[in-house]
């Protein structure tokens, strides 16, 4: 094997790794003609890509050329040396540019064009046209054949197409990911956590100072009353927000199963196991979100502890250890400090989970909230079920009185079913589940036709109560935040005795 074939060889083996190792497009074609240029002398390469859209030929890389060259270099289909080599799906080999008409020099690279000989090559896969590869040479007598070189070339041109077409199943992939990342960005937002009440915003406040960090959090209030939402609004607010989101339900899987379910498994660990994955693993790099963590058995709690400890996790079967960098959010609906008490919760796992404690207050302690959970919900299922229906005020009255034992969940479920079973373009209070209905009995005044229910008047008055402070008891500015005219706005101020310097 003589010299040349050497050096072609260790051409060909550095091009096929670069392009194979990322998918920086730029990055990895200005590498191969960087290559081409140092190991066979082709100097001022170029791959120019073809735009389908324009027809527009225009340089996507270039090596041995400024960026003002660079931006001039851009052709029409059958234009040029290159426009040709793109129009016919041949290569071109010109022995002497400064003899050749159809070389037009756009770039302006070459002030000085006697000797130049330049080479071009499609680029493309089957019958689809990708682009081009050029190159200029020098030859000599001693050095250099103009056979081999072409050889060359479209060997790189064949893995530049193939690299090509996995550059674009990969930039689908990212923009899709990238979609659904703003999407649920989007949707576990702060906007998306509805609730003016003091409670509730506390809970915000609490939410917006620890999603910039990795602090545990242990978030506890009753089923129904939005953990998961809270969590994930943390995760994906964060800067974990491209790593996973994992959730697991401790209380729903068997105990048996459930610490190969966190921790991971091995091949035999026990009669029927194959090897698995944990959640603490598939959580690496993201957050892990243990719901109903009161409920998990004693027996697993210092596994727990010790990955909350050392950030490793032993899968079961396994005498190794993985490393796992994850951020841990737990829930729970018990009474933990009562589980403690009871013998059936560690303490110093408590300990470890509470860093961070946010209490999630029930619906019934929020009153006020409500009617701006129905109206988000009311929105959004009306947009899903492309209707268009309302909630009269006595209905409203009706569901602000209600109990709401489920909490959120409930809310959002009862809003949802009466947008889909509504049969005109007003919900009443007959349209209404017997569960939710059943609060008239116990409260008689509510099956009155009032001018407006106490509970709304309430409402009304804690929400300017609220926002007077914040424009440091502004009226014009108030009455623009909520919607009303000053003169609105000071009717209702003198109506509920509102102190104006106090807010009270």
């Amino acid at each position: 094997m003589n010299k040349r074939n050497n050096r072609e060889l260790t051409a060909l083996f550095e091009v096929s790794k670069v392009l194979t190792s990322s998918f920086d497009l730029e990055k990895n074609l200005y590498s191969v003609m960087e290559i081409l240029s140092k190991k066979l002398d082709m100097t001022r390469g170029c791959v120019f890509l073809l735009d389908k859209k324009t027809d527009e030929i225009k340089i996507v890389t270039a090596y041995g050329l400024t960026e003002e060259e660079i931006q001039r270099g851009k052709y029409k289909i059958g234009e040029g040396i290159v426009g040709k080599v793109i129009e016919t799906g041949l290569p071109m080999f010109i022995p002497d540019i400064e003899k050749e008409p159809q070389f037009l020099n756009k770039t302006g690279s070459r002030p000085d064009k006697k000797g130049i000989s330049f080479l071009c090559v499609p680029i493309k896969i089957e019958e689809e046209m990708l682009g081009v590869i050029s190159a200029d040479r020098i030859y000599t007598l001693s050095q250099g054949d103009v056979d081999d070189d072409l050889r060359v070339l479209s060997i790189v041109a064949s893995l530049i197409a193939q690299f090509l077409k996995l550059w674009e199943s990969y930039k689908v992939m990212e923009d899709e990911n990238l979609l659904l990342r703003i999407q649920l960005k989007d949707r576990y937002n702060f906007p998306n956590l509805v609730g003016q009440s003091p409670s509730f915003q506390a809970v915000l406040k609490t939410v917006m100072k620890v999603a910039g960090t990795d602090a545990t959090v242990l978030l506890f209030g009753e089923s129904g009353t939005g953990k998961e939402l809270i969590a994930k609004t943390i995760h994906f607010q964060s800067k974990r927000a491209k790593g996973p989101f994992v959730a697991i339900n401790c209380a729903a899987i068997p105990e048996n199963l459930l610490e190969a379910e966190l921790f991971g498994s091995e091949k035999g660990a026990f009669t029927g196991a194959v090897k698995r994955i944990g959640k603490f693993e598939q959580a690496n790099e993201g957050t892990i979100f243990l719901d109903e963590v009161g409920e998990l058995p004693l027996s697993l709690q210092p596994k727990l502890l010790r990955v909350l400890q050392e950030r490793t996790v032993e899968p079961l079967g396994s005498s190794k250890t993985v490393k796992v960098n994850v951020r841990i959010i737990s829930a729970t609906n018990k009474d933990l400090s009562e589980e403690i008490r009871k013998g059936s919760f560690r303490e110093d796992l408590f300990w470890r989970l509470n860093v961070i404690p946010i209490y999630i207050p029930p619906l019934r302690e929020r009153k006020e909230d409500i009617p701006l959970l129905i109206e988000y919900y009311l929105k959004s299922f009306c947009s899903i079920y492309k209707k268009n229906v309302s909630i009269d005020k006595d209905t409203l009255k009706i569901l602000i009185s209600y109990e709401w034992p489920g909490n959120v969940r409930e809310l959002a479920n009862t809003i949802e079913r009466l947008v889909v079973m509504s049969e005109g373009k007003v919900i009443k209070p007959y349209d209404l589940p017997d569960t939710v209905r059943g609060v008239i009995k116990m409260n008689p005044k509510l099956s009155g036709e009032l001018k407006l229910p106490t509970e709304v008047e309430e409402i009304e008055r804690i929400r300017i109560v609220d926002t007077l402070p914040k424009f440091n008891f502004n009226i014009r500015k108030t009455a623009q935040a909520l919607g009303l005219t000053e003169r609105q706005l000071n009717y209702r101020i003198k109506k509920y005795g509102i102190s104006i310097k106090k807010g009270i």
